[in-house]
């Protein structure tokens, strides 16, 4: 579109829908954009239709089957109406595939000049409830997006694999040589996606520089890509970094995993926007060094937290990054005390609802971690299994789409067990 006058903004999420008035097709996916331009509305439209040519859209019948569909839904304040071009455009009012989407972006925004006490939410508000929508995030090529509003999905599970000397749990137990069987043994066990890390972020731990930090990851992500049982898993990189993060995607990683939410590198969310990747936002202050006196929450530890999640999402879509292509984590063990990761748990179906965060999936962390070791009095990490698949099935039961896990067969049978309690439909 740039190349066309056309800047996009910001982005809705992508939502599936079944298919309207010609009903015999397959789903769509529907969003919404914001975009600057200096085209005038006809210009716009003739643009957005060569758009649909080159992409080979033929149109056979009225609402019929197309592989793209752009309209122009608003134009600033202003009315157009002729032959060719209607806005605001006629369908918004009864169409929820259009109407969500356009909610996320401008939700307070009067929808016709001449009613300007009723916003586009309340148009939102007004449709008779039908089946549920859900947003879509991509996860890779060949691995099916999360569907955060999906009542029976599935709880997909991450593995971890330290490339780390000195992890807190399992430092130094994987290398190369040993990697391909580890790999292969997490994706039998029940990940669809890999989560590499060449950086410790426990408290505590010393930096390294972003090329050791590279060097340990990127052979990782080569070797997985080259083993035939992992051609349909995701690779999540666990980094801050974005020179780190480019190498990563390059060697073909799908995913940023970024505790920081790019607050720790000014570059990682630029990067990320402009090579088109998914990224997961999570919860921290501080950095990992001084994150454990952070922790105080005089507002509120989950209306805290979720405000600070709301402003790094935003920073996201500014630097680029389409809000389908966002994940969030609310960073369970980082900056919190044990008593506020409990909390946490307890609060993530109010996190889901927060305004500016609905629609978007979850990422869970607790593997491990030393509040499962203080509650339970289980001081090596290692051992902490029991406690983990508590933390495991609290989460599902709270609406996590992904689990951050080490012992990937243990919680694979936890979220198993769990989705069926909590997530079968009727």
């Amino acid at each position: 579109m740039s190349r066309r006058g056309i800047r996009v903004k910001r982005t809705s999420s992508l939502w599936e829908t079944e298919p309207m008035y010609v009903t015999d097709q397959d789903r769509f996916i529907n969003g919404a954009c914001e975009v600057e331009t200096e085209l005038e509305p006809l210009g716009l439209l003739d643009e957005l239709q060569a758009i649909e040519r080159d992409m080979g859209r033929k149109k056979l019948i009225d609402k019929g089957p197309r592989n793209i569909d752009l309209d122009i839904l608003l134009y600033g304040d202003e009315k157009v109406q002729n032959e060719r071009l209607s806005v605001p455009h006629i369908g918004i009012p009864e169409r929820e595939f259009v109407l969500r989407p356009l909610a996320e972006l401008i939700p307070s925004k009067p929808l016709y000049a001449s009613q300007p006490w009723k916003l586009v939410q309340d148009y939102l508000n007004d449709l008779t409830p039908g089946e549920p929508l859900s947003s879509i995030t991509p996860l890779s090529s060949t691995l099916a997006p999360l569907t955060p509003l999906v009542r029976d999905r599935k709880t997909s599970v991450m593995g971890i694999l330290n490339m780390t000397p000195d992890s807190f749990s399992d430092g130094g137990r994987n290398n190369l040589e040993s990697l391909s069987n580890t790999v292969i043994e997490l994706v039998r066990n029940g990940a669809s996606i890999i989560d590499v890390g060449g950086q410790s972020t426990a408290p505590g731990r010393p930096e390294v520089s972003a090329e050791e930090e590279a060097s340990r990851v990127v052979p990782a992500i080569e070797l997985i890509r080259s083993i035939p049982e992992t051609r349909h898993v995701a690779i999540s990189v666990d980094t801050y970094r974005a020179a780190v993060a480019e190498k990563a995607i390059a060697s073909g990683a799908d995913i940023i995993n970024d505790v920081s939410a790019g607050a720790l590198d000014a570059d990682m969310l630029p990067t990320v926007g402009r090579l088109g990747k998914t990224i997961c936002l999570m919860h921290m202050r501080g950095n990992p060094q001084t994150m454990t006196k952070l922790a105080s929450y005089p507002d509120g530890l989950v209306p805290t937290v979720a405000t600070e999640l709301v402003s790094r999402v935003a920073a996201a879509e500014a630097a680029g990054i389409r809000r389908w292509r966002i994940i969030l984590d609310p960073g369970i063990g980082f900056a919190k005390t044990g008593a506020q990761n409990l909390e946490l748990l307890r609060s993530l179906e109010e996190l889901r609802a927060w305004p500016g965060l609905q629609g978007l999936p979850w990422l869970v962390g607790t593997s491990r971690k030393s509040f499962i070791g203080k509650v339970t009095g289980v001081e090596e990490a290692s051992q902490r299994v029991w406690g983990t698949a508590a933390t495991v099935a609290a989460a599902v039961q709270g609406g996590a789409d992904v689990i951050r896990v080490h012992d990937v067969r243990e919680m694979s049978l936890v979220t198993t067990m769990s989705d069926a309690i909590w997530r079968a439909r009727d």
